[in-house]
């Protein structure tokens, strides 16, 4: 595997191959959501627009699906910030990766970029290959572990605040049902399912990228394969999004839940 472009400011290890495709997810997500709605028209709507209410009767659907939609409502451009986001962030990483090689550590901004570490230098040395460090620049975001669980701490946070302040009895209720002794399990599943959101995409993520890295070193003759791959890349992408969404809609469903629902 490559290598990240990480320099250190203030204390912070900051991987820089990150923030840049970040940085371009929002981007490209902004100026998508600008076009389509530049010039909106019922009588003669452009593709993006058309596109766009597609998605959008696409998350009402999905949030009916998992609540009142009276209540849920107001999540439709949560979801759709989310699936937009999380879609491109998915599909950054397959038409192409930018990696750069060097031997001599390299500056930016006045710090110099670790690159490759102890381990990884003794490894090439041991394999008769002079060390030297390969910095990708452009992948996926998502591939990358504190991207998606950052993501899923900001729903964590948001479920649960939202059914402290909004749902505030039953929220803390269901903690003690069926019986108190219970508690310790409700606290468990609320850190597994904060988890499980976050690795569960990075992992599919990962893997896809992992898997296009093997297929382009292997030169030629996987071109066939990469082709394929890259097909079955977007399918995970679309799939790794709404499964993304629809966790983030069932997990508010269930914070702001009452008995008067059922």
């Amino acid at each position: 595997m490559h290598d990240a472009p990480i320099i250190n400011v203030a204390g912070i290890d900051i991987d820089l191959s990150i923030v840049i495709m970040l940085i371009v997810t929002c981007t490209i997500v902004f100026v998508f959501a600008k076009l389509a709605t530049r010039n909106l028209s019922v009588d003669n709507p452009s593709k993006l627009q058309s596109f766009l209410e597609w998605g959008a009767d696409f998350i009402k659907d999905m949030v009916s699906s998992t609540m009142d939609f009276k209540k849920g409502k107001v999540f439709v451009s949560l979801g759709m910030t989310i699936i937009l986001f999380v879609f491109v962030g998915n599909l950054l990483g397959i038409p192409f990766s930018i990696v750069t090689e060097g031997h001599d550590p390299q500056t930016i901004l006045g710090q110099e970029i670790k690159a490759t570490s102890q381990e990884r230098m003794d490894e090439l040395a041991a394999k008769g290959k002079e060390p030297h460090y390969e910095l990708v620049w452009w992948k996926s975001p998502t591939a990358d572990m504190s991207v998606t669980m950052g993501l899923a701490f900001m729903v964590f946070v948001l479920v649960h605040f939202l059914g402290m302040t909004r749902n505030t009895k039953a929220y803390f209720k269901h903690y003690l049902e069926p019986s108190p002794l219970f508690f310790p399990i409700h606290l468990v599943e609320v850190f597994t399912k904060l988890v499980t959101h976050g690795m569960r995409l990075f992992g599919n993520v990962f893997a896809k990228e992992v898997l296009m890295t093997v297929l382009v070193s292997a030169g030629i003759a996987a071109i066939p394969g990469i082709i394929i791959w890259q097909a079955f890349g977007l399918f995970i992408s679309g799939i790794q999004a709404f499964v993304f969404t629809i966790l983030t809609m069932v997990y508010l469903s269930q914070a702001l839940e009452s008995h008067d629902d059922h």
